[in-house]
């Protein structure tokens, strides 16, 4: 029930949707009761099916298609398996990224083609036990020393940590305060000195690992220095790719748990005629229809202004925070609307609602969203600690 007035990526997204489908779908609940990730070898069909790699250079082994093409298979495979999309997430909008527009060409080189073929993965290691929302309070430091950086420190709540090849690590670099000490860094989880906490127990993101990574005395070649220090704002101009990835993946819940209910309240039915013939009904349904559209349309437009470079920081944060609250509240209504049924993990609604919390959590809450629509609105900064 998805409205394309337009779809410019009808054909690549009716493959994806396919495959998602008939391939991953199936495995879906199984991923998320048992907390695993998607096989390796599923990781890799992904690969050969291209789509780790279409907002890639085709050098590298991408298609060097539009950004917007890869959000539209990141949403036909986040409606049905948040798990698989999470790897085409990753590939497409996640720290791979970060490589692509600010690496070197011997870096580029040296990572993307694994990643654009699924034999490696990168998660991104940004926040830490005191360092969340307010990710320049971060400690982690690499300190300079022969031939590269000595690596010590804590990162929490890393997706995709303990599973993940290598991680692009937001570290201090120097010792100059704030934002202007760090730099980013790509770190092998054989290295010695790597470790890794407990897996997490979240509500939602059952597929996707979750957990601590730890950095003990852990030597890095300089070569692995992606940005060095005081270039942390060119860091998080990359990262609004990331939070585009991010909020497709609420566009996906939100339009799976519209679709499925539409479907349901037809079918269902109560005091001798099918749900969709009471009023009430028809107000709420209306009203989903509603907050998933205008997010796909901010989407829509924030992706836009990337093409295949980086999008308007504030058309990003009018999305993401959009897009995180609808999926909330439409797979809420979703659930009431199917009453008992929807509380069952049987019809797979209350899936849809715990993981519509982690993608508003991950990449930037709603609240810092916000804060960061007025700041790009306005042409200033704000400092949250006066």
């Amino acid at each position: 029930m998805t409205i394309h007035p337009v779809d410019e990526h009808g054909e690549i997204r009716a493959l994806a949707a396919r495959v998602a489908t008939e391939i991953y779908a199936p495995m879906a609940e199984d991923l998320d009761v048992n907390r695993r990730p998607i096989p390796l070898a599923e990781r890799k069909r992904l690969g050969d099916l291209g789509f780790l790699g279409i907002a890639h250079p085709e050098r590298f082994g991408g298609s060097g298609s539009p950004l917007s093409e890869a959000l539209a298979v990141i949403e036909e495979f986040g409606k049905v398996c948040r798990p698989a999309a999470f790897q085409i997430f990753e590939a497409n909008t996640g720290p791979a990224q970060v490589i692509n527009h600010l690496g070197t060409e011997e870096q580029r080189e040296r990572w993307l083609p694994d990643i654009i073929g699924g034999d490696r993965t990168m998660a991104v290691a940004i926040s830490e036990p005191d360092a969340g929302s307010a990710a320049t309070d971060m400690r982690t430091s690499a300190k300079p020393i022969d031939g590269g950086y000595l690596l010590n420190g804590t990162k929490r709540w890393i997706s995709n940590g303990g599973e993940a090849d290598q991680y692009l690590v937001y570290a201090r670099l120097s010792d100059a305060p704030g934002a202007k000490g760090i730099g980013a860094l790509v770190v092998d989880r054989e290295m010695p000195g790597v470790g890794f906490g407990p897996p997490e127990r979240l509500m939602g993101f059952r597929g996707i690992p979750s957990a601590d990574v730890i950095f003990d005395n852990v030597q890095v070649p300089k070569e692995n220095v992606v940005v060095p220090a005081g270039d942390f704002g060119r860091l998080f101009g990359v990262f609004s790719i990331e939070r585009l990835g991010n909020s497709t993946m609420s566009l996906a819940i939100g339009q799976a748990a519209l679709d499925r209910t539409i479907k349901y309240v037809e079918e269902r039915e109560q005091f001798g005629k099918p749900l969709i013939e009471f009023q009430s009904v028809q107000v709420i349904l209306a009203d989903m229809v509603l907050q998933v559209e205008a997010a796909r349309l901010l989407l829509q437009r924030a992706a836009a202004t990337a093409g295949t470079g980086l999008p308007d920081p504030l058309q990003v944060s009018l999305a993401k925070c959009t897009a995180n609250e609808m999926a909330k509240r439409v797979s809420d209504l979703a659930m009431q609307l199917h009453g008992g049924n929807g509380y069952t993990e049987e019809y797979g609604i209350e899936r849809l609602h715990r993981d519509a919390h982690g993608w508003a959590i991950a990449g930037g809450t709603p609240t810092m969203q916000r804060i960061r629509i007025v700041s790009e609105l306005l042409g200033r900064r704000f400092d949250q600690r006066r």
